[in-house]
């Protein structure tokens, strides 16, 4: 394993690197941005950003736009708002599809590319594998599901590691968190805490769906929003026991909330909520339903009897609600968390590009000595004997079985990241700018239009 604390001894004389963000939006992508800008207007390099993503390589325009013209970021570009001035799309470049790659390498020669940075996860690191051979090409990380990474060195390649309780070693994670994660886990938390008003209201049982896809990290961060029940991806659902469970909570409170993640499977590994089996441009299954299906089966396996006999609810459908938090977790104002550690990731990928790295990562680590730190790591680290990216699960020694609910070692892991993850500057944007009463008259000026002025092409 190379884990690299720095990398400018071999500096590189650059003059112009590209920029790009792929794959889906989140709340820290800018922030990466303003954090690589910074670093190039001290090294006094010019960066380009490439609009679209991947797209851009099959645009023969390949529009694109200097974000530090005499090296200073364009106002345009604030760390405080999520989503990305750059735009995104789920195209990536194929290392079989040898006519994009030519194509590509042409355009990066007349943008007069010295390197490339690419904010994204693994559907991003394989796009940049086809442009590795072309020019230095680096990944800086960006998910909310938090699945980019290692549990412990030597995962990827079949390694087993200690799971036992106590045993896991949180310090030996290969990234520990990526930007974005903690603000999704905070709109999680917000929303599981208002359902649950509902839910003690009503005495209803409230299934709350939140993303993830196949990883449960922020199902395990929403225990936050203190949820009864918590079901992870990576642990197939025991349907018997969880009725016991809710039926058991149930009877104690008149009301249960259970958090869910998007990617949730059965006994036999059957995922839940894939009703269809298709997949997005980067080949991940679109899981539609997880909330639904669990509600159905609940409703048949609890029956109308159990809350006929409370004397509070009717019948099984009508206490039984599910909510999505959708789409929300992915957008919106970074906290400080996500801000901050973002820009730390974004000025590193620029310092890899010059310090003569490629088809490298920067990897946010932590230790209880030093706390958070930003070093570089080859993106081989993360691929397994099939030459394959896979997602990071949540190790099953961050969660309680037996209580269907964090660990203690899932605790251990959290709260080095939220503990200080809101700054007093979110919780005044709130304060100030929510409710403005200028919101009411202004229209609404998107930064696309701003950045349409500003763009540049090929032609």
């Amino acid at each position: 394993m190379k884990i690299r604390g720095g990398c400018l001894s071999a500096r590189r004389v650059m003059k112009r690197i590209g920029i790009l963000t792929a794959g889906g939006d989140t709340p820290a992508l800018n922030a990466t941005l303003h954090g690589a800008a910074s670093r190039a207007n001290e090294l006094k390099i010019e960066l380009v950003g490439l609009l679209g993503g991947f797209n851009a390589f099959f645009d023969p325009r390949t529009p694109h736009v200097c974000l530090n013209p005499l090296f200073e970021t364009i106002p345009e570009l604030d760390s405080t708002v999520g989503g990305t001035v750059l735009g995104s799309s789920r195209r990536y470049l194929d290392v079989t599809n040898h006519e994009a790659i030519a194509g590509a390498e042409e355009r990066v020669k007349r943008l007069g590319l010295d390197g490339l940075i690419c904010i994204g996860g693994d559907g991003t690191i394989n796009g940049m594998q086809a442009l590795c051979n072309i020019v230095p090409s680096v990944l800086a990380p960006k998910t909310i599901d938090n699945d980019l990474g290692l549990n412990y060195p030597g995962e990827a390649e079949g390694v087993l590691g200690s799971s036992a309780p106590g045993n896991f070693d949180i310090s030996r994670m290969i990234n520990y968190a990526t930007p974005g994660y903690a603000t999704a886990v905070y709109v999680a938390t917000w929303g599981i805490r208002r359902v649950r008003t509902t839910a003690e209201s009503h005495h209803r049982i409230a299934i709350v769906e939140v993303m993830g896809r196949h990883s449960g990290y922020i199902a395990l961060g929403a225990a936050y929003g203190q949820p009864d029940i918590i079901l992870l991806p990576e642990q197939p659902v025991d349907m018997e026991a969880l009725v016991e469970r809710v039926c058991n909570i149930y009877t104690q409170q008149k009301n249960v909330v259970i958090v869910i993640g998007e990617g949730i499977v059965n006994a036999k590994g059957e995922e839940l909520g894939a009703s269809h089996a298709t997949t997005d441009p980067s080949g991940n299954t679109i899981l539609q339903g997880a909330a639904e299906a669990l509600r159905t089966q609940l409703v048949e396996l609890i029956g109308d009897v159990f809350f006929q006999q409370t004397g509070r609810v009717d019948t099984a459908a009508r206490a039984i609600f599910t909510r999505k938090v959708g789409h929300t977790q992915r957008g919106g104002r970074p906290l400080k968390f996500d801000r901050y550690q973002g820009s730390q990731l974004g000025g590193h990928a620029l310092d890899m590009i010059v310090g003569g790295e490629s088809n490298s990562f920067a990897s946010l680590q932590w230790n209880e000595s030093e706390g958070f730190k930003v070093q570089s790591a080859e993106t081989k680290l993360l691929r397994g004997k099939d030459g394959v990216i896979h997602a990071r699960r949540v190790d099953s020694s961050f969660y309680d079985s037996e209580r269907l609910h964090i660990s203690q070692t899932g605790i251990r892991y959290l709260v080095p990241i939220f503990s200080d993850a809101i700054g007093a500057g979110d919780v005044e944007q709130i304060r100030h700018s929510l409710f403005d009463s200028g919101n009411l008259q202004d229209e609404y000026r998107s930064i696309s239009v701003a950045m349409e002025r500003r763009t540049e092409t090929l032609d």
